[in-house]
């Protein structure tokens, strides 16, 4: 989305639609008039401020977004953008290393709003041993070492289900946002060379799973996760907005077996890994 001298009327009506909202139903939801509405996005009315920051609380508008509203309606930015470092942020990067490396032996890492990892507990490291070097110089980026030919990809073994799973999910993201690196990042692993026989952009027929699995084979066996997904709640700040946190879980018990039998034999006071900035 291109914000460069948009007014906020189209703009409004630009995220209503992406929301696949009407008119009525965005009015109703306000509790403002539909007549309102109508003329705040064809710029017969200008909003205040706080109708500003309503509508795009209505339309769950993310943060960095909403600073862009608010600049079309001829209003400064709210919202902040802090570093990683500042320390402002310090207690919520405590938060998110405790929970990363509270997670081991089992992989957690977190990420960005663009899938660049953020930090990392050492059984990630130990998953990604053979990867092609050059997927990991920062910024690495989460979803290209996944589905990669010299990534993890080789190695998934229902790659099928997993990729697809993926790409569903980062269609939706994109979808949410309206950020076009999302876009160029999801035509990019569309890219890369597909399974036979699987749609690109959908979860295989006969996946009846609870939720799709990561199966990966290593020198220690077939290893199969289920994952979780973490964000802060009630951010004010872009950065911890666009945090998220994904923990993997052992699917079976032969995986928690290697990993924590992995954990005793490396010891347990490794640190986590953190991405340069």
């Amino acid at each position: 989305m291109s914000h460069a001298g948009t007014q906020f009327g189209p703009l409004l009506r630009e995220w209503r639609q992406r929301r696949r909202i009407s008119q009525l139903d965005l009015a109703c939801q306000g509790n403002i008039s539909t007549r309102h509405l109508s003329f705040l996005e064809t710029g017969r009315s200008r909003p205040s401020r706080e109708m500003v920051l309503h509508l795009a609380e209505q339309l769950e508008v993310p943060l960095r977004e909403r600073n862009y509203l608010l600049a079309a309606a001829g209003f400064a930015p709210v919202y902040r953008e802090s570093a990683l470092t500042d320390p402002g942020l310090q207690a919520a990067r405590k938060a998110m290393e405790a929970v990363v490396h509270g997670h081991m032996p089992y992989p957690a890492l977190a990420i960005d709003r663009h899938w660049t990892l953020v930090t990392a507990n050492d059984a990630v490291a130990w998953l990604l041993a053979d990867v092609d070097p050059a997927l990991l110089v920062p910024p690495v980026n989460v979803l290209r070492l996944a589905l990669h030919p010299s990534g993890l990809a080789p190695r998934t073994i229902n790659l099928p289900a997993w990729r697809a799973h993926l790409l569903v999910r980062l269609q939706r993201q994109m979808e949410v946002s309206a950020d076009p690196v999302l876009a160029a990042l999801l035509a990019e692993l569309r890219d890369y060379p597909a399974p036979r026989g699987v749609m690109p952009a959908r979860v295989p027929p006969g996946v009846t799973a609870a939720a799709v699995p990561f199966d990966l084979a290593t020198p220690s066996g077939p290893l199969s996760f289920i994952s979780m997904t973490a964000v802060f709640g009630t951010p004010t700040d872009i950065t911890l907005s666009e945090l998220t946190m994904e923990s993997f879980y052992p699917a079976n018990e032969e995986t928690a077996k290697v990993l924590a039998a992995k954990m005793l034999a490396h010891g347990s006071a490794s640190q986590p890994r953190r991405a340069p900035a």
